[in-house]
């Protein structure tokens, strides 16, 4: 049965990573699918950020494959595994749903989301330090920014509130979660690079509003800084 767990994460990684590749791939969400047409969101990210995905895909499909090859029977890495594969196996329909209908694919990241995040706190940094639990909380992290960006567009596109209220109102719940799951997994630092990163590029897509170019860089220099000190807690530092 732990096998067999390893071989699911494997498929599901491999299934995750290919899904741009066999639908009609993913450019955002189209701004005419929401009633109040979402057309350069301060919400969201700027484009670059994106970028991100290619090493997300590339190093979930090493976990699981060195998971599956190198430690099919090894408890810590089994640990993560059924949430993890939960996580994968939704996202590898997202992208499908996510051209349709930007309220399904709400509802769906935020499935992968928790799922991840369940993932990673049952991932120990202790054992093969690049492969087990940094993968795992890249992506976490990543998707903890990106559940809350498709929150926010929401709350714009149905005229729940204005643009700016709504990118505040899914930001600042977004930097209050990933300081929780950064203070609760200190050594987790792909996670919060991954938030990092994206509250940057959101700076970077509001240049001509001051005010959320200092949320996005004061949630970057937060996780940042939850990320040294978990790192000098235990006495070591970050070396990529």
């Amino acid at each position: 049965m732990i096998r067999a767990k390893a071989i699911l994460v494997l498929v599901a990684a491999l299934a995750f990573a290919a899904s741009p590749f066999y639908s009609s791939g993913f450019n955002g969400f189209d701004p005419q699918a929401y009633p109040r047409p979402q057309v350069d969101p301060p919400v969201q990210p700027a484009g670059y950020a994106f970028s991100i995905w290619g090493l997300i895909y590339a190093w979930l499909v090493a976990h699981g494959a060195f998971g599956l090859f190198a430690r099919a029977e090894a408890p810590a890495w089994d640990a993560p595994r059924w949430p993890l594969f939960v996580s994968l196996a939704v996202g590898a329909s997202w992208i499908p749903v996510a051209n349709v209908s930007p309220v399904w694919a709400t509802v769906l990241i935020f499935v992968m989301l928790l799922a991840a995040l369940w993932a990673l706190m049952r991932a120990t940094p202790d054992a093969d330090r690049w492969l087990l639990q940094p993968p795992v909380a890249l992506y976490a992290g990543w998707l903890t920014a990106a559940s809350f960006v498709s929150l926010g567009l929401l709350l714009a596109g149905y005229g729940i509130m204005d643009d700016n209220r709504a990118a505040w109102s899914a930001l600042i719940p977004a930097l209050a979660v990933a300081g929780w799951v950064q203070a609760k997994k200190p050594r987790a630092w792909g996670y919060g690079a991954a938030v990092a990163w994206a509250f940057v590029a959101v700076s970077v897509s509001n240049a001509d509003d001051g005010s959320l170019i200092t949320l996005g860089l004061v949630g970057a220099v937060l996780m940042g800084w939850l990320i040294w000190r978990g790192q000098q807690a235990r006495g070591e530092n970050v070396h990529l």
